[in-house]
């Protein structure tokens, strides 16, 4: 029961990390696509392929890992505001942008993913 209470708090964690390092970004940051979620899934997809790799060679998936996965990186990243945000550029008739945005964020968090999982294959 604690450990869900804590993916729960973690989440909240995640998600919160997730709208201000957002703003950030938009803030700061003009790009073709939605830069903010992009870099966020990207991150994310990296940090969630290392915790994956340490529990692949054999670390334990302990509640800390649980907690990190499946709580904090999973409010954390984004998906599906990412698919909205390509719908949103096709609305606008922004092909490019909505192209580079889906293949894009597609290609790089899978990318990201494998190289989390190398790494922490590497511990």
């Amino acid at each position: 029961m604690i450990v869900a209470l804590l993916v729960a708090v973690a989440g909240g964690v995640g998600a919160v990390s997730r709208f201000v390092l957002d703003g950030v970004i938009r803030s700061r940051v003009a790009s073709l696509v939605p830069a903010g979620t992009f870099v966020i899934n990207v991150s994310g997809s990296l940090l969630l392929g290392f915790v994956t790799g340490l529990v692949l060679v054999g670390a334990e998936p302990t509640d800390f890992r649980v907690v990190l996965g499946t709580g904090f990186l999973g409010g954390y990243t984004t998906f599906s505001t990412a698919m909205i945000e390509t719908v949103r550029l096709l609305q606008q008739r922004r092909w490019v942008a909505a192209g580079v945005n889906g293949i894009a964020m597609l290609l790089l968090g899978l990318g990201a993913a494998v190289l989390g999982v190398f790494l922490g294959t590497l511990f």
